[in-house]
């Protein structure tokens, strides 16, 4: 790996995504839209107080995800990735290239999406705020990671989709969304107890109602992070060149 070839394809996605409109509505707008609509929905109770950190997990995972998984595979679809490979550049370069950039752009749409939830649509933090918004930028590279997972197995588009089910929902169903994890049956308990989405969304609850200290919710980062880490050393040693 080499620090240039991966701050420069850095600098390529970042542009390639500056002269998207779309793609940087549905990375910094999309999220909180979705927040506020949720917490519209249950104007004038207390649901969105309890549920809201869960949402400000959930959106910004989901969309980091197939944002990143759809715009890494395009490269590889187009015969970019083969071209880029034919020079001094290895697959460490080209994944953490795409890491880097996504994880900057989830660091504006954490910004722009925890501001929203706390002071639009009211979401009541007991806790640090910097410590939420620190949980948030975690939640949102993951997404990137576990992204950039997929499109390395993925041939095309719809199979990136068709690995939610496995990547993506079971998390969302086990995380505590629905149901408090200790009320799960207990081997659904146990498989929430290894999934990274679960960790994010006990911290941001903790956060949001200040029933952990800081080591607590700092442990439960630092599993995110050993996620996020795995999950691009495996994508960049899985990446192929190219899509037959």
């Amino acid at each position: 790996m080499n620090l240039g070839r991966t701050l420069s394809t850095t600098g390529r996605v970042l542009g390639q995504i500056r002269h998207d409109p779309r793609t940087i509505a549905l990375l910094l707008v999309v999220p909180s839209l979705l927040i506020g609509l949720v917490a519209w929905i249950f104007t004038d109770t207390d649901v969105f107080q309890t549920i809201g950190p869960a949402m400000i997990a959930l959106f910004p995972f989901i969309v980091m995800f197939l944002v990143t998984s759809i715009a890494t595979l395009r490269e590889r679809r187009s015969g970019t990735l083969e071209r880029l490979f034919s020079m001094p550049m290895g697959k460490g370069d080209f994944i953490l290239g795409y890491a880097l950039a996504f994880g900057l752009l989830a660091v504006f749409q954490t910004a722009i999406a925890v501001s929203f939830a706390v002071w639009v649509c009211g979401l009541e933090i007991a806790g640090s705020i910097w410590l939420l918004f620190a949980v948030t930028v975690a939640d949102a590279l993951l997404g990137t990671a576990l992204g950039l997972l997929a499109s390395a197995f993925a041939r095309t588009e719809f199979q990136v989709v068709q690995f939610m089910p496995l990547l993506v929902f079971p998390q969302i169903l086990l995380g505590g969304i629905f149901i408090p994890r200790d009320q799960l049956p207990d081997v659904l308990e146990a498989i929430s107890d290894w999934l990274p989405l679960s960790y994010a969304i006990d911290a941001l609850t903790a956060v949001a109602t200040a029933s952990e200290d800081a080591a607590w919710i700092w442990a439960r980062i630092l599993a995110i992070g050993a996620w996020i880490v795995g999950s691009i050393v495996l994508g960049s040693i899985t990446l192929r060149r190219r899509t037959p």
